[in-house]
């Protein structure tokens, strides 16, 4: 395996299914990186404005969500939590899950997934989206 390196205008994004209120920019991944042997999933995961993940849970994996901007609430086995820049979650395996974006603008999460589980895999089956300036600026911390 060698050093795996990125500019943020590199990154491609996706949308799982068209009716979802978030998209995935992808950093690193086994399908992206499939050379490397990438065992994990890392993404930014973007939230428009009132979106939400749909309910889900992971077998085996741990999902961590880390905000990097906006606002938002987790909801994790039927306990809530606020969140907010710099917070972060855990979810463990086999526990159903959705977060979800409260605030004015979009939710960005920095979200990783350890196995990967197919996850990749769902996301590059998804549609391209673009990555605009916005998330581009959240990325690269511009005005933050």
């Amino acid at each position: 395996m060698s050093l795996i390196h990125r500019r943020s205008g590199d990154y491609k994004a996706y949308r799982i299914s068209p009716d979802d209120t978030n998209y995935m920019i992808c950093i690193a991944d086994p399908v992206a990186d499939k050379a490397d042997g990438i065992a994990f999933t890392a993404i930014v995961e973007v939230y428009s404005v009132g979106g939400k993940t749909p309910p889900n849970s992971h077998a085996v994996a741990h999902e961590m969500f880390y905000v990097l901007s906006g606002e938002g609430k987790a909801t994790c086995d039927g306990e809530t939590v606020s969140l907010g820049p710099g917070d972060s979650i855990v979810v463990p395996p086999g526990a159903e899950h959705v977060v979800e974006n409260t605030g004015t603008g979009k939710l960005y999460t920095l979200t990783v997934m350890v196995p990967n589980e197919e996850f990749a895999e769902l996301i590059h089956d998804g549609e391209r989206v673009e990555v605009d300036v916005e998330d581009l600026a959240v990325m690269r911390r511009i005005g933050m």
